[in-house]
This record gives C-alpha cells, structure tokens and sequence, in this order.
C-alpha cells in the first residue's frame, strides 16, 4: 500500500517555451502550465492524454533531464533545484527513466554488458569483479542469460532492448521510476511480457512508478491511481477503478468512452469530440478544454476551473460541473 507522505510532489510545475518566427508575434508554448501532483511511495501513477498533452515533459522534469520554467519538485519533502554538485548526483542514483526507444537510447556501439556497466562506473560503485557480478545478475533477473551481455543493441529484439533499458535504469537502486510509452513501440504478446516484468520488479525491488502512455488499457492494468492531462494541466485525479467505472471529467469521459469492450456484444455510448485538440502556443481561455466539451456553457468561457476534491475518496476535477 502507498505510504501517506507523497514520494514525489509537484507543486504549481511550469515548463514554458518560448516561441517566435519571421512575421509573428512572440507567443509563448505552455508544454506543462501549474501542474500540482503527488506520487506515493510504493504505488504506480498512470499519466494519460492525448499526445502533445505535456505527458512526456512532466516525466523529463521529474528526472531533472529538464529545468522547470516554474513551481517545485520536491523528492522526500526536499527542493529538487537545491541540489548541486554531488548531491545532485548522488539523487540522480534514486531517480530513473525508462525511454520509449531503447534502440535510441542505448549506445549502438557499446554491447551490453558495457552499458550496464556505465552507471556503476560513474558513481563508482564497485571494482571491475563486482560490476560484472551485478550486471550477470541483473540479466538474469530481467529474463536474459549473460552471454547476452557480449551483442549489439542491433542483434537484439525489440521486446530485448526494453529489457536492457529497464535494467540499465535499475543498475543504481533506485527508488522511483519514469517509464515513459515503454510498450508503446513493442507488439502486443511481448507487451504483456514486459509489463509483467515491471510489475515483478516493482514488488522485488520496492519501486515508485511514473507509468507515461496513452493506451488506457495499458495504464488500467499497471496503475493505482491515474492522472488525466489536457494542454499541459491535470484534470482529474483518481483511483484507477474510479476513474474507469465514473469518470468524472467530460474529457475523461470521452477518453474511457474510447476504450474497446471486452466482448463484441458489450455496447458502450462512444463519447465524439468536435475538433481538434488547440496548440499549446494559443490555449482558450477560460478551461481549456471548453472549445471541444459538449457540456461547455458561459463560465466555461470566461473563468478557469481549479483542480478541486469530489466526490468520495482521495479523487479531483478540474471543472466547473463539480465547483
């Protein structure tokens, strides 16, 4: 069960672009816009939306890969910006990503064993017998034998290439995890295969997951609680049975009305949005999601909803239906 105090929290999280070009005004990208967010230890967060949402820039923010604009990430209560030095690599040892394409973020030159060796000997842990030791181990808890540890990121699989960027990301123990799409790129059967994994190793090694997709089903089977984003905010926050059996939200609404059934008598009411979803250079004003909601009105249009508790439970929405 996730502890009470939050593992990671995001309070009022901005990354902002700025955007300009021959013959236009200067206008600003809004890729993450005051998002407010916490993740407990020992759970998994599903972060879903439609893409260009601000999914995957949350994930490089919470891994430092990129600096806020504004707000604060706090890791166990502590500023992550006030890091420095070698206490910012030392908390780099507790925060791992987990990228889409392995095949572009593993080294093509090095083989296998050298890549997941490169962690262990830029923090200096060990000597040459025990990284060996470790990286052994590791392959054989990720499914693969250590004769792997002697081919080519092109001699492997797709299915096999997740695998060594997983336990790359795992060579330092860390305690929190950004898999950002990490099955979106594979097929199906080895889908299953890896997210199996994860789960294995998220109960073996006592693992907090940032889980980043777009496949709600994916995201059901893997989350505790699931955090909806739309043009860079959040706009519901709930349990995963929540979110799937009510959802709240007209945009959550219309994302779970999109899910197939199980079974091919099984009707469920397809929710159409008019549209399609505005640039994060120009946002509407007022909610943000007014110019494809089919339950807008007035105040939609000209007030900005807070994300605010409802219903039972720890769950929120940004709307102004539940205000």
């Amino acid at each position: 069960m996730p502890s009470v105090e939050p593992l990671v929290q995001f309070d009022n999280l901005q990354k902002i672009y700025p955007v300009s070009g021959f013959g236009r005004k200067k206008a600003s990208l809004r890729a993450v816009d005051g998002l407010t967010l916490s993740i407990h230890e020992g759970e998994t967060l599903g972060l879903v939306g439609e893409s260009g949402c601000g999914k995957s820039t949350t994930g490089q923010l919470a891994a430092r890969l990129l600096d806020p604009t504004g707000g604060i990430i706090r890791y166990r209560g502590a500023d992550l910006a006030q890091f420095r030095g070698k206490s910012a690599k030392a908390m780099r040892r507790k925060i791992q990503y987990v990228f889409q394409d392995p095949y572009a973020s593993l080294n093509p030159r090095h083989a296998v064993a050298e890549l997941l060796e490169e962690p262990l000997r830029i923090h200096r842990i060990g000597d040459k017998r025990e990284r060996k030791r470790r990286v052994d181990e590791m392959l054989e808890r990720i499914g693969l034998e250590a004769s792997y540890g002697k081919r080519y990121v092109h001699e492997l699989s797709g299915g096999q290439r997740q695998r060594i960027g997983i336990a790359r990301a795992l060579m330092l123990k860390p305690e929190f995890l950004i898999l950002d799409e990490p099955v979106s790129a594979l097929d199906v059967s080895v889908q299953s295969q890896i997210l199996n994994l994860l789960k294995e190793l998220q109960s073996d090694f006592g693992l907090t997951y940032l889980f980043i997709s777009h496949d709600l089903n994916v995201v059901h089977y893997m989350s505790d609680r699931i955090a909806v984003m739309y043009l860079g905010k959040v706009v519901e926050v709930a349990g995963v049975d929540d979110i799937y059996a009510k959802p709240l939200h007209p945009y959550t609404q219309a994302l779970v009305s999109a899910i197939p059934t199980e079974h091919r008598r099984e009707k469920r009411e397809r929710i159409l949005l008019k549209g399609d979803i505005p640039s994060a250079s120009d946002v509407p004003a007022g909610c943000s999601f007014h110019t494809r909601c089919p339950l807008a009105h007035d105040r939609c249009r000209r007030a900005e909803p807070d994300l605010l508790p409802a219903g039972s439970g720890n769950r929120s929405v940004r709307c102004h239906l539940y205000a």
